[in-house]
């Protein structure tokens, strides 16, 4: 197994209420699971490979909870990535070179029946996790945009924490509201919906847990 390693930012919108069914293993919101993000590798390698400043996107679909199956996935690789970097990148992202079901990439690969040929363009990461906000860009692609919970009486931003500490993606989340524009292979429309902000340390074996 090639050792890889991560440390990076994540923002993710998909369409399920604020509390994210997934998070509580329960169904999902509308009876579907929608979701476009992106991720800003701020640090990291794939064996030899330097990952550092990496940033990927994606956009998935299924037609029912997650664990059922039967999805689509749209991967995403910023296009100032060189081959190796592609390469190592696509791997990761499929679930390659990893412990089963050690990551969200490889628990996501697992449920996926569709996946579009890769997409190299640019990708705008613009987020800060602690204020919840955030907008991201995929040229061509989605872009999608995130803010505060607010209070419905006051208007205050509206703080709220999932902390999953046998989880196989982030240690702790914060949650605000998203809203995205996607086209190409898997057109959605999300508006107002779940919006996760985190930071995220993995390898082969799953999260690192400081």
């Amino acid at each position: 197994m090639i050792p890889w390693e991560i440390e990076a930012r994540e923002f993710v919108n998909c369409n399920c209420g604020y509390a994210c069914p997934c998070q509580f293993n329960e169904l999902p919101t509308h009876g579907r699971c929608e979701a476009a993000g992106a991720i800003a590798i701020d640090k990291g390698h794939f064996g030899d490979v330097s990952l550092d400043g990496a940033r990927i996107a994606f956009v998935f679909w299924w037609p029912g909870a997650v664990h059922e199956g039967k999805g689509k996935c749209l991967p995403i690789v910023d296009e100032s990535a060189n081959e190796d970097q592609r390469n190592a990148l696509l791997t990761v992202m499929s679930g390659g070179e990893t412990d089963p079901f050690a990551t969200m990439f490889n628990v996501f690969a697992s449920t996926v029946e569709t996946v579009y040929d890769p997409v190299f363009t640019k990708i705008d990461f613009d987020v800060d996790i602690e204020e919840r906000k955030g907008r991201i860009n995929v040229e061509g692609y989605f872009e999608t945009v995130g803010e505060p919970i607010r209070n419905p009486v006051t208007g205050d931003p509206h703080r709220v924490r999932i902390d999953l500490p046998h989880g196989f993606e982030y240690s702790i989340a914060e949650i605000g509201s998203a809203s995205s524009n996607v086209r190409g292979p898997i057109p959605l429309t999300l508006k107002n919906s779940y919006g996760q902000f985190a930071r995220l340390h993995l390898n082969n074996h799953g999260p690192i847990r400081n």
